[in-house]
């Protein structure tokens, strides 16, 4: 846990460097995040995400912040975020005892790749609802059968093709 969080600080020092470079800076704190937190963390796409912002409405900005400063601003929200995460939660994949725990990531990206975000809303209605466990399997069941039995299959097909899922079978 120690080198970890040791490494995420290496990636906020770097956001100070003279010679900072985003693009170099984010493809470094990708591998880094996959590492630590797997493919799927929706870390590396708030990394990826990442863009200078030359569109009017930002260039009319009068925050006084330019472009990088704003970039590395969100940058370091990002990992300070993970470094928190690990300090509060522990090492992602691992529970307090240190056995392998299960990617919830991996679920929802796969669901997130297969479902529109009208069907993806309906899926987190229906297990937030506060109903049995037995209720919410049959009103999942009954809405992934409107879906279509092609996106049931298909997300499962997301899943095992995980290099993480398929690499541990």
């Amino acid at each position: 846990m120690k080198k970890e969080i040791q490494i995420l600080n290496t990636l906020v020092q770097k956001l100070d460097d003279k010679n900072f470079n985003l693009e170099a800076w984010k493809s470094a704190s990708v591998v880094i995040i996959a590492r630590i937190f797997g493919e799927n963390s929706r870390k590396i796409k708030e990394i990826e995400n990442i863009e200078y912002d030359y569109s009017s409405w930002s260039l009319r900005d009068t925050s006084g912040e330019s472009h990088t400063d704003v970039c590395k601003k969100l940058a370091r929200n990002i990992i300070e975020a993970s470094i928190l995460e690990i300090e509060t939660l522990g090492l992602p994949g691992k529970d307090d005892k240190g056995e392998g725990k299960f990617d919830v990531d991996l679920i929802v990206s796969a669901m997130e790749n297969e479902l529109s975000m009208s069907e993806f809303r309906e899926i987190k209605k229906i297990l937030e609802s506060g109903e049995t466990v037995e209720e919410i399997k049959d009103k999942l069941v009954d809405k992934l059968k409107i879906f279509g039995t092609e996106v049931s299959a298909r997300i499962l097909a997301n899943v095992l093709t995980n290099d993480e899922i398929r690499n541990n079978l």
